[in-house]
């Protein structure tokens, strides 16, 4: 670990630094006045955890299984999109990451590399979220892609069913690649490092869809195609559908409603993901850990509760898991390691989240990930 970044708070302030304003705009921000952005760390961290000094102890363990897959950690990586604007190859340098380190890695639909480049740098060990698509012929494709290519977990996205109100991406004119105002173009000539390594790789695509995508678009033109193709709201019907074909897990990502978590379990999902996009769709939401402690009191055991939003450290970690959640998934934190670091910011990311989580799961006497609701004050 490179003891110049030793927490998450610094990647991502050095990762400000490296990155040109529009592509860091899109990886911090959230939608209208942020509030629910920052409520999703807030409220992990007014949550107090309870030490237990005096019994005997027999040292940590953060191994944890899920979906009888058994992980080195009790968390991963989440799906981003548009990756490589905010950093060249970083969705490649992340699935190296998790393969590395194993830990879950969950590629997007939307995001610029391909299911078969992730599947070969994971050797299959990836998870693939879907955006459901208008057509349902498309859909049959990317999930036919996803399994031949070894994917075992399918994770369907509930929490767009409309594209969020984000003022600075409005601001910023925000596309793949970026469009060449003014604005941008200062801001990327003041970020050599960005621009340079964009340049060696090339222009970000959307490497999973491209098969699908007419030739020759404008991106005028391309975001319309896009906005066509993925009409976002996922439906009991589109659910059923998609379990009577797919053989793996089936994870429904987005769930912070106890009626949708009880209408998500009658089509037999698998899992939760309890997720508001990174409050980047609903400002007004209920944070993450509290829908959290609310649904696995209701439905763990029935279904397996995941987390998804506001983590930054590994207290926050402990802070969900002892609030109920059986794993949880980091998007933002992983990316500001890339932006920061390049080619060694996963690693620098996993590691750090690996040391606090263990020294807080010692501080408390705690010996597995199992054991943290037990610990909460």
């Amino acid at each position: 670990m490179n003891p110049r970044y030793p927490s998450i708070e610094l990647l991502a302030e050095r990762a400000r630094q490296r990155m040109p304003g529009f592509a860091h705009d899109y990886l911090s921000g959230g939608c209208m006045a942020e509030v629910n952005l920052h409520k999703n760390t807030s409220d992990i961290r007014a949550v107090e955890l309870r030490p237990s000094y005096l019994r005997d102890y027999h040292g940590a363990s953060l191994k944890t299984s899920i979906f009888g897959r058994e992980y080195a950690m009790p968390f991963g990586i989440a799906p981003v999109g548009l990756q490589s604007l905010m950093w060249p190859k970083s969705c490649e340098i992340l699935a190296r990451t998790a393969r590395t380190h194993n830990i879950p890695f969950v590629l997007s639909t939307v995001t610029t590399a391909s299911i078969e480049a992730v599947a070969k740098i994971t050797d299959g060990e990836f998870w693939f979220q879907l955006y459901h698509p208008a057509d349902d012929s498309l859909r049959d494709k990317l999930l036919r892609r996803a399994a031949d290519a070894g994917c075992q977990t399918l994770v369907l996205l509930a929490d767009t069913p409309t594209f969020g109100y984000r003022p600075k991406e409005i601001r910023n004119g925000l596309s793949v690649p970026p469009k060449m105002t003014l604005r941008n173009i200062f801001q990327m000539c003041t970020r050599p490092a960005w621009s340079f390594s964009q340049l060696f790789a090339g222009i970000p695509q959307f490497a999973t869809l491209k098969p699908y995508i007419p030739a020759g678009l404008s991106m005028k033109h391309l975001g319309l195609f896009m906005n066509k193709t993925f009409d976002g709201r996922l439906t009991e019907s589109r659910i059923r559908a998609i379990r009577d074909q797919w053989k793996g897990n089936l994870v429904i990502k987005g769930i912070v409603n106890p009626e949708d978590a009880e209408l998500a379990i009658s089509t037999g999902v698998d899992g939760l993901i309890v997720s508001n996009h990174g409050g980047r769709q609903l400002d007004q939401g209920q944070s993450t850990v509290r829908a959290t402690a609310e649904l696995a009191g209701k439905f763990k055991g029935r279904v397996k509760i995941l987390m998804d939003g506001g983590i930054r450290s590994g207290s926050d970690i402990a802070v969900a898991l002892a609030s109920g959640a059986e794993f949880v998934f980091l998007g933002r934190a992983p990316m500001y390691g890339v932006c920061a670091m390049g080619a060694r910011g996963g690693d620098q990311v996993v590691e750090i989240l690996q040391k606090q989580l263990q020294q807080v799961m010692e501080q408390l006497g705690c010996e597995t990930v199992e054991q943290l609701p037990r610990h909460l004050a």
